[in-house]
């Protein structure tokens, strides 16, 4: 059934001067590695001439020599001892720099004048903001806002100071518990209270030698004319093989 489909699709041919085939070849040699490197592996295979007066070879040891740290100390290891003709210290260029330098990066110096002046600020008692703090401390000020009301004096024999007298001493914890004091140091024996003989009668109740009488205490003497005894003795003999 395929044969004829399979024989059909060998004998297919595309031009290659289509545009589809243009572009995959294109493609192909775009993202192709090899032909990427081609031109720089064929200029390995040339070879190079690299002599020593060469522009790159001499940027290099320029770089070297720069970069080194014998090279960037040599001239201040030439000039050491050589700063003579100053008197003083203070009069020496570069000894004058680094200290303004060190001044200027100094924290306590930085502000020595604000705090030299800070405390010497003077405002009138006058001023507007001085008034407004003080009208504001009077309104937030907690003696200014609650007025105590004056003490009322009260006849000792008036029926409501009677009544709140009596009011107080009920509510009193020390008069609540004053019946309690004589009880304070006197000892007491657990023997007779309730929880005890509570506890007493739970372990009679669960004592299994008081709720069971055992078998052998009991006083028992077996009827030999009973009608079981006599039954089982008839049933003994008539079973019995003598």
């Amino acid at each position: 059934y395929t044969e004829a489909w399979d024989a059909d699709k060998k004998s297919i041919h595309v031009m290659p001067d289509t545009p589809d085939i243009l572009l995959a070849k294109a493609n192909a040699a775009n993202v192709s590695h090899k032909l990427y490197i081609k031109a720089w592996e064929e200029a390995k295979k040339k070879g190079y001439d690299m002599r020593a007066d060469a522009i790159p070879i001499k940027t290099a040891k320029a770089s070297r020599d720069i970069a080194s740290d014998y090279k960037y100390k040599e001239t201040h290891e030439k000039e050491k001892g050589h700063y003579i003709g100053c008197p003083s210290a203070k009069e020496d260029p570069k000894l004058a720099w680094a200290a303004r330098a060190m001044a200027l990066q100094n924290d306590r110096l930085y502000k020595k004048a604000y705090n030299d002046s800070k405390t010497q600020i003077h405002i009138p008692v006058d001023a507007l903001s001085v008034q407004a703090a003080k009208e504001c401390q009077t309104l937030v000020s907690d003696v200014d806002y609650r007025q105590y009301l004056h003490q009322w004096t009260c006849l000792p024999d008036q029926n409501d100071v009677i009544h709140a007298r009596q009011a107080y001493d009920l509510q009193s914890d020390n008069v609540y518990k004053s019946d309690l004091e004589w009880l304070r140091g006197i000892g007491w024996l657990t023997e007779g209270s309730v929880d005890v003989v509570k506890a007493k009668k739970a372990q009679e109740l669960l004592n299994d030698r008081l709720y069971r009488t055992r078998p052998e205490q009991l006083k028992f003497t077996s009827i030999t004319d009973s009608p079981d005894v006599v039954l089982a003795k008839t049933n003994a003999m008539q079973l019995s093989d003598v």
